[in-house]
């Protein structure tokens, strides 16, 4: 059940720069994201490279018509209820896949994955315990 604290609560790129991720068409992104994902965009510009900036519960993620293969890149979004995320993605159609538990530095995580059609693959995770 949702409640009113923020879902989202970082962000962190695979590659470089999570506010400039790469893709092929700005608009295809940010109307993806904002529908899937429940961002809003907060920042649009073509100077020096097109790029757009979208946001949900203060975390920005940034997508960018910069040459990047988007296969190779993407997002590790930690939440505060992974279920919830799970639950809300689905509810809109978005694919999730590799729900498991992974063990980093002796900490666990509930994870999964979401590739989108841009081919951006982005990490759900929360800490358990």
């Amino acid at each position: 059940m949702p409640t009113n604290e923020p879902l989202f609560i970082s962000a962190d790129a695979y590659q470089d720069d999570v506010l400039a991720l790469p893709v092929a068409d700005l608009e295809s992104a940010a109307s993806y994201y904002a529908s899937s994902f429940g961002m809003s965009e907060v920042i649009r510009s073509d100077d020096p490279i097109p790029q757009v900036v979208l946001e949900r519960d203060g975390v920005q993620i940034g997508f960018a018509v910069n040459g990047g293969d988007s296969s190779q890149d993407g997002a590790a979004i930690r939440v505060t209820d992974v279920f919830q995320a799970r639950d809300e993605l689905e509810a809109k159609g978005v694919e999730i896949s590799n729900w498991r538990v992974d063990e980093r530095d002796g900490e666990k995580f509930q994870v999964f994955f979401v590739v989108a059609p841009d081919g951006l693959c982005y990490y759900f995770y929360q800490p358990l315990g």
